[in-house]
C-alpha cells in the first residue's frame, strides 16, 4: 500500500476541519467581531444548548439529528486513519484507528480513573478563569441550556456533552497529533497548533475561555502524548460539560448574568 504524501495528507487535514472544528474556529471569530461591535463583551451572552423549535418533539429531532450528523467527521477521521491493507493470515490487527487514538475500552478502570482526575484538575480552575474573565470585561456571560424543561432535556445534554467530548478529543488531539506528526513537526509545534485551534472556537465566548481552553488544550495534547490514549481526554471533557450543561438545566443561572 503506498504511504500518502504529506501534501495528499495536508488537503485530508484541511477536509476534516473544514467539515467540523476549523469551520466553528471560523464562525467563532466572526461572532466574537460581531459582539464586540455591538457592545462591550461583557453585556454580551453566549448560549450552548439552544432550543430549536418550540414544538417539544421537533426541538427533540433537531437536537438528535445536530448530535449525529456533528459525529459524521469523526466517523471520517476513523476511515482516514484506519489501514485499509487487508489483513494477511496471522498477521497481528494494527490498523485499527481505535487503537491508534486509544479510543476504545481497553483499560476502562484506569481511562476512567486518570478522566475524572484531569476533569478535577480543568473544573476548578475553570470557574475561577471565567470569574476574573467577567470582573475584566474580557468575558460574556454564558448559558450552558436555554433548552425547555422537557422529559428529554436532560438525557439531549447528556448526549451532548457526549458529542463535544468526543468531536474534539478525537479530532483536535488525536486525530490533528497523529497528522502533524507525520508532518514532521515537533511535539511542541504540534501541541501548540491544537491547543490555538481548541481556544480559537470558544472565542464566541469571549478571550477568558479562548485562554483557558488553550490552555486545557495544551494539558490534554500533553498527557495524549505521554499515554497514547485519547479515551481519559473523551471522559474528563464529558464529565465537565455534564455538570455544566445538566447542572445549569436543573439548578443554576449563568454566573455574572444580570
Amino acid at each position: 500500500m503506498l504511504v500518502p504524501s504529506r501534501r495528499r495528507l495536508r488537503l485530508e487535514v484541511w477536509i476534516v476541519l473544514g467539515l467540523s472544528l476549523g469551520q466553528s474556529a471560523v464562525y467563532s471569530v466572526v461572532q466574537l467581531l460581531d459582539k464586540m461591535t455591538r457592545a462591550p463583551l461583557a453585556e454580551g451572552t453566549s448560549t450552548l444548548n439552544r432550543s430549536q423549535s418550540s414544538r417539544e418533539y421537533f426541538d427533540l429531532t433537531y437536537q438528535l439529528l445536530d448530535i449525529i450528523f456533528a459525529l459524521v467527521p469523526v466517523v471520517l477521521v476513523i476511515y482516514f486513519l484506519t489501514d485499509h491493507r487487508q489483513a494477511t493470515p496471522g498477521a497481528p490487527h494494527g490498523g485499527s484507528a481505535f487503537r491508534k487514538l486509544g479510543f476504545d475500552f481497553a483499560r476502562p478502570g484506569r481511562d476512567l480513573l486518570q478522566g475524572v482526575g484531569l476533569a478535577a484538575l480543568i473544573g476548578v480552575p475553570s470557574l475561577g478563569l471565567y470569574a476574573a474573565g467577567r470582573a475584566l470585561g474580557i468575558t460574556t456571560a454564558i448559558i450552558p441550556s436555554a433548552l425547555d424543561a422537557y422529559w428529554w432535556t436532560v438525557p439531549v445534554l447528556i448526549l451532548s456533552a457526549l458529542r463535544h467530548a468526543v468531536v474534539e478529543e478525537v479530532i483536535v488531539v488525536g486525530y490533528l497529533l497523529n497528522r502533524f506528526g507525520a508532518f514532521g513537526w515537533s511535539m511542541p509545534l504540534a501541541i501548540f497548533a491544537s491547543a490555538m485551534l481548541r481556544g480559537s472556537y470558544h472565542l464566541y465566548q469571549g478571550f477568558g475561555p479562548f485562554i483557558g481552553n488553550a490552555v486545557m488544550g495544551v494539558v490534554f495534547a500533553w498527557l495524549y502524548t505521554k499515554t497514547g490514549r485519547v479515551m481519559p481526554l473523551v471522559v474528563a471533557h464529558a464529565l465537565l460539560d455534564i455538570v455544566a450543561f445538566v447542572g445549569f438545566s436543573l439548578f443554576g443561572k449563568a454566573v455574572g448574568l444580570g
